[in-house]
């Protein structure tokens, strides 16, 4: 069999929803999209999903994170409108004080009521379906 080389697979990506005394935290983003977002990122080849959760939020967010469990994960092909990604979100708590670092170029702490704007992706959906949930 010839492998067809125009097929494309969906790119593997991860997202923390970071618990913290506050609330959660955000990070405003360096590059496009511009806007607020969870923090998160590619799962690099050879990596599980868990570790590039863990990785991730300390890139972003120098927190040491917890995973506490696997949220949800989101498939939709226009979820991201660089590419074609699935993310699977995690919920994690840390105890210290996240800082912006990376890809963030800010970082907030805030809840179901104080959520900033623009939300970048589909990560307002992923929010309220936490909040949904949680709250």
């Amino acid at each position: 069999m010839v492998q067809d080389k125009t097929f494309k697979n969906p790119i593997p990506t991860i997202d923390i929803i970071i618990e913290v005394k506050e609330g959660i935290v955000l990070i405003k983003r360096k590059n496009p999209p511009f806007g607020w977002a969870l923090p998160g990122g590619f799962v690099d080849y050879g990596e599980s999903l868990e570790k590039a959760a863990i990785r991730e939020a300390r890139e972003e967010t120098s927190l040491d994170v917890n995973l506490i469990r696997q949220f949800h994960t989101y498939s939709d092909p226009d979820r991201d409108e660089r590419f074609h990604t699935i993310s699977t979100v995690y919920i994690a708590r840390a105890q210290s004080e996240p800082k912006a670092a990376d890809d963030a170029n800010e970082i907030g702490v805030f809840n179901k009521d104080n959520l900033p704007s623009p939300i970048v992706f589909d990560h307002a959906k992923i929010l309220d379906d936490y909040f949904k949930k949680r709250w």
